[in-house]
């Protein structure tokens, strides 16, 4: 090879290996934000209260569920409430737990990162004790306001996954929890419903999803008629339901508007 195309050669090869080394292009300064901390901020925090059942034989074996790998999927729960009145935290208030899974209410579809969600050790056909339910009124007492949270939107699982979720049972004391000002409940007086009241109309301000008409109903008499329909079969109104949500439409127009749910921070 004679020396020219030798240094033809050579002069190719430098070439290449300065572009082999040549760094990737950097952001450009002006596309970095600069940072200019403000004081005026907090935690994002919860705006409802999901009340589940554990729908298991001990709260023993519910917390090992809820503090495990299992085979149908990680699930948490902020609080456990045993049937004794036993109450035991699992999840900071500041952070998401995964409890309520493909659900929505008043339109907002997050609602593991919207609400605290308390787990009643239940099997699902028992009644709830009275233990269980006073330790339930003292933890919503400290968590409505420490966490300012409106104390009619202490709602059910069931209510927010109609077409999932059944709990807490038609057994639950809504009532009880009503007496002590919690969940949104119907008044001892009702009026009588005016022409032309829709019902759907009022089922959507509560909150409920009405993809599933069905599935929307039973859950509304679960929660306010103590009565659980069967899923294969049609959701009829029943007489006095009219009434029922005529007055809980009047109730919630009654109320301030409420801010926009704030979701807690992703862990």
């Amino acid at each position: 090879m004679n020396a020219h195309r030798l240094a033809s050669v050579l002069a190719f090869a430098l070439v290449l290996a300065a572009c082999a080394t040549t760094p990737p292009p950097q952001p450009q300064p002006d596309a970095m934000p600069q940072w200019r901390p403000s004081p005026n901020h907090d935690l994002r925090s919860a705006v409802m209260i999901v009340l589940h059942q554990t729908e298991m034989e001990s709260a023993e074996v519910a917390l090992l569920t809820l503090q495990t790998r299992n085979s149908g999927g990680r699930v948490s729960a902020h609080y456990l409430i045993g049937d004794d009145g036993t109450l035991y935290q699992l999840v900071a208030e500041s952070q998401r737990a995964w409890h309520a899974g493909a659900s929505q209410w008043g339109g907002v579809s997050d609602l593991n990162s919207a609400s605290i969600g308390i787990e009643l050790d239940n099997d699902g056909v028992e009644p709830f004790s009275d233990a269980q339910i006073a330790t339930l009124l003292r933890l919503l007492d400290n968590i409505t306001q420490r966490l300012d949270i409106p104390k009619h939107l202490v709602i059910g699982h069931g209510d927010i996954a109609p077409t999932r979720k059944t709990d807490p049972s038609a057994l639950f004391p809504w009532k009880r929890l009503a007496d002590a000002g919690y969940g949104l409940w119907p008044r001892a007086q009702l009026a009588p419903v005016p022409t032309g009241f829709d019902p759907w109309a009022a089922m959507r301000l509560i909150g409920y999803d009405l993809r599933d008409p069905d599935a929307a109903v039973r859950a509304f008499h679960r929660h306010y008629r103590g009565f659980e329909g069967a899923k294969d079969q049609p959701a009829p109104w029943l007489p006095g339901d009219a009434e029922i949500l005529f007055d809980l439409q009047v109730q919630l127009m009654a109320m301030p508007a409420m801010p926009p749910p704030m979701p807690m921070p992703t862990p």
